[in-house]
């Protein structure tokens, strides 16, 4: 987990100005800024499904992510938006066989999860 993307001018809170794109609505790893590309370390030539789990209670955003990932199949990158790392999901990811990487933004956290 890094954290390349603090904004003091945002307070410490990570805006779509401070990730360079609402990671959310992304639809290919090259729509994302070279700067978060070069952080997260996913391939460039894949699609994206983004989620948007910042609000939700847990265990809501491990479930909604492991579905998500389920449904987008193998060759899409998954970027999770939460409002922090998701430690929790870790484990699950890596007993799948995806790969993951976390870049944290003030009080939010992105994170890419892909397979090789």
């Amino acid at each position: 987990m890094t954290d390349a993307f603090d904004d003091p001018d945002a307070g410490g809170r990570a805006t779509d100005a401070t990730w360079g794109v609402d990671p959310s609505e992304a639809t290919t790893v090259r729509s994302l800024p070279q700067r978060l590309r070069e952080e997260l370390g996913v391939p460039v030539d894949r699609p994206v499904t983004g989620i948007d789990v910042r609000e939700a209670p847990a265990p809501n955003p491990l479930t909604r992510t492991l579905e998500t990932l389920e449904a987008a199949g193998d060759e899409t990158v998954l970027l999770q938006r939460n409002d922090r790392a998701p430690l929790h999901l870790f484990d699950q990811l890596d007993e799948r066989g995806y790969r993951h990487e976390t870049v944290e933004c003030g009080d939010e956290a992105l994170t890419a999860v892909w397979r090789e």
